[in-house]
């Protein structure tokens, strides 16, 4: 009777389990058809949340922002399952991974989880709101280098370099023309105090910050940005045209991507007017906002990354 009543007893409990907590059928369009329906989940703490992904059109994928739960692909004509589990009330993003037209970045959804929390939890300031930075005036300076400074030649001047030029708050809150005139006002000629620019801002990152930045840029930026930083990369002259599709409405107009290896443009940002864009976007250009989606040690990483463009690093360290 005990065997008997363990196979009919786990068999149950699955089927009351799966009854308490039904799967929810979660279909992906191309963002012009839909994007994901639902588009809006809710679930609680610590309880599972099952998930059955199909896509209606071409390969998308899933993941959740801010979790280092993998990406899953999601074939159009086949189910997928994952079941997702919060430890954390809040609203979390999430995303498609795959590139599915210019209308990629439209692809999210919202899973709002309700739940007991004994205090509020408190987000950071970020950094270009603490500074009061204006992420969308003009930064272009008039007198950019007529060639890409050097961090490695920037090292080798031995240039005995005040600690607070070195100190990560200086870096982030200020933009290398600012770092620049200082040092021009110390002595050193235009071309060598570029070069020590380029030495302090290398000296501010890591090798492993830059793979990650780099890792994130190829795939989530380099679709319109390019490769290269060149903001040519292929949806870029659909952008530019406004050819985003015809469902926009009234202020969703697009831009060509900006062009980070635009010395004039990206010498007059700091690093936090980077950081602020990427988690932000840009108010009317197409640039899609990554708060939710990127981790902050993440988007610092894709700011990093974005000065390869603008300084040669090799391995000045």
């Amino acid at each position: 009777m005990l065997v008997i009543g363990i196979m009919i007893g786990i068999p149950m409990a699955l089927v009351l389990a799966r009854w308490a907590n039904p799967a929810i059928e979660l279909r992906a369009r191309l963002a012009e058809a839909g994007g994901w329906t639902p588009a809006d989940l809710t679930a609680d703490v610590g309880q599972p949340l099952t998930l059955h992904l199909t896509s209606d059109d071409v390969m998308h994928g899933f993941a959740i922002g801010q979790s280092d739960a993998p990406a899953l692909d999601v074939p159009p004509g086949t189910m997928v399952e994952t079941t997702l589990t919060f430890e954390r009330p809040g609203k979390y993003t999430f995303y498609c991974t795959r590139w599915c037209g210019l209308g990629h970045w439209r692809m999210r959804g919202t899973i709002e989880v309700s739940g007991p929390t004994s205090e509020p939890v408190m987000e950071p300031q970020p950094l270009y709101v603490a500074l009061g930075i204006n992420v969308d005036a003009d930064h272009k300076i008039g007198d950019a280098p007529s060639q890409r400074p050097s961090a490695e030649r920037g090292r080798a001047l031995g240039i005995d370099l005040p600690e607070e030029y070195l100190s990560m708050d200086y870096y982030r809150a200020h933009s290398p023309v600012d770092l620049r005139d200082s040092l021009r006002a110390n002595g050193l000629s235009d071309g060598d105090a570029w070069d020590v620019v380029a030495f302090v801002w290398r000296s501010n990152t890591t090798s492993e910050a830059l793979a990650e930045g780099q890792r994130l840029y190829a795939a989530n930026c380099a679709a319109c940005h390019g490769e290269g930083g060149a903001g040519d990369g292929v949806a870029a002259n659909a952008l530019a045209n406004n050819q985003h599709d015809a469902a926009m409405q009234f202020g969703q107009h697009t831009q060509r991507p900006a062009d980070f290896t635009d010395l004039q443009s990206m010498l007059g940002a700091s690093p936090a007017l980077l950081q602020g864009k990427i988690i932000r976007g840009g108010m009317g250009t197409g640039m899609p906002y990554w708060g939710p989606i990127f981790t902050e040690p993440q988007s610092w990483a894709v700011a990093d990354y974005l000065w390869t463009f603008v300084f040669q690093y090799q391995e000045a360290q």
